[in-house]
Parts: structure tokens; C-alpha cells; sequence
């Protein structure tokens, strides 16, 4: 379960953003004592910090660079103060995102999400080796001994998420947004297709079976 910590001083907003982020399945951990807040953040290893300007003693700004010098978490601004300047001298301090309240509940869920799945693509190792077979995502080739095949940027995406969660059941769903975001409409087919590819280059590779299909549920390794 990903943790998202909350850095906010209004009470009703801080007790707002942790039902919503522990109904999505978050874990919301709560700053009520704003002294030494880099260290809570470093002790509490969080996924991503909810940061509010206003705050009681020092602002965000200042906070933000301490955080980043501890940790590498990633930083959300959730705040009132909605001017250019403002925006720019955060994300310039190594703010993630900036979103302004009131904020649209739904909008900012996605962009929670996306910066999580950012942190999540840049700590992502550049090899990975699961039953045998190893995936270079800098090189997009994927190696079995001496033998190598080379992947589309699809075909890596797919057999990369597969590969980090190896034993998992990956819905055909997930792997949609994964690839497409679910911006646009995609034809259900375009990802067998894309399926199909990667198992032929694999099978090529002695590896014939290695993503298997679970009826109704997705796809396991």
C-alpha cells in the first residue's frame, strides 16, 4: 500500500484529504506536529508528500527544499495561493505538481496518480530478471543467454509491469491504462495484438508459455 503524507494546517482539509486517500486505497499519514517536518517525512519513508504553502513557523517553500535534501520523495503543493509566481517557485524547488484549492476532487486524484506512477517508472532498475529471462528497458531487448530479441515500447511496457509483479495477476484493464492512460478509445484487440508479439519474440527466445493467460482475470507470469 502506497502512504501519502498530509502537510496541511487546516484541520477539516487535512481530515478530508485522508478519508479520500484512504478510500482510494492509500495510507494517509497525518503531520499534527509541525516541528522537524523533514524528519517526520524521512522516518516515515511516505510515497509522496501533500504539501500546503501556509503552514504554522515556515511555508512550503522552504520545507520542500529541506524534504528533498532527506528524502527523494516526491511533492505535491495543495494550496490556496494560486499565482504564477507562486507555481513557478515551487515546482523550481522541486515540487512534483501544483494544485490549487478549491480543488476538484477527481482531478486531483489523477494527479496524485501520475506522479506516483513517474516516482515509480524513475526507481524502476534498468534490468530485470524473472525465471531466466532478463528485460534492458534502456536498450529495449530482452536476453536469454546469448540469445536476444528486440521489444517495441509496448511490448516492454508490458512485459516490464509484468515482470515487477511476477506471480500477480495483471488485469487486461491495467495494462490498457498502463499503455494508453485511457485517454483515447482502444479497440480491446490492439493489446492481444501487442500480446501476441512480445509471446512470439519469447517463444523465439525458448521461452514458449512464459506469459500466461487466466481466463476473465488478465494475464500472470
Amino acid at each position: 500500500m502506497q502512504k501519502i503524507m498530509i502537510i496541511e494546517d487546516e484541520p477539516s482539509v487535512r481530515e478530508e484529504l485522508a478519508i479520500l486517500l484512504n478510500n482510494e486505497g492509500y495510507q494517509a499519514l497525518v503531520i499534527n506536529d509541525f516541528v522537524n517536518i523533514p524528519e517526520q517525512a524521512a522516518d516515515s519513508g511516505p510515497d509522496l508528500i501533500l504539501l500546503d504553502l501556509g503552514l504554522p513557523g515556515r511555508d512550503g517553500f522552504s520545507l520542500c527544499a529541506d524534504i528533498h535534501s532527506k528524502t527523494g520523495v516526491p511533492i505535491i503543493f495543495v494550496t490556496s495561493r494560486n499565482s504564477a509566481m507562486d507555481e513557478l517557485r515551487a515546482l523550481s524547488l522541486g515540487g512534483d505538481d501544483y494544485i490549487t484549492k478549491p480543488y476538484n476532487i477527481p482531478v486531483l486524484l489523477a494527479h496524485i496518480k501520475a506522479v506516483l506512477r513517474r516516482s515509480s517508472r524513475q526507481q524502476e532498475p534498468d534490468v530485470l530478471n524473472v525465471n531466466g529471462l532478463s528485460l534492458c528497458l534502456s536498450k529495449g531487448v530482452v536476453t536469454s543467454g546469448e540469445r536476444t530479441a528486440e521489444l517495441t515500447k509496448n511490448e516492454i511496457k508490458i512485459l516490464a509491469h509484468l515482470m515487477n509483479h511476477p506471480g500477480e495477476i495483471i488485469s487486461r484493464n491495467d495494462l490498457i491504462e498502463l499503455l494508453w492512460n485511457s485517454h483515447i478509445y482502444i479497440d480491446d484487440n490492439t493489446l492481444s495484438v501487442n500480446i501476441t508479439r512480445l509471446r512470439t519474440k519469447l517463444e523465439e527466445l525458448g521461452f514458449p508459455g512464459y506469459i500466461k493467460t487466466r481466463r476473465g482475470l488478465g494475464y500472470q507470469l
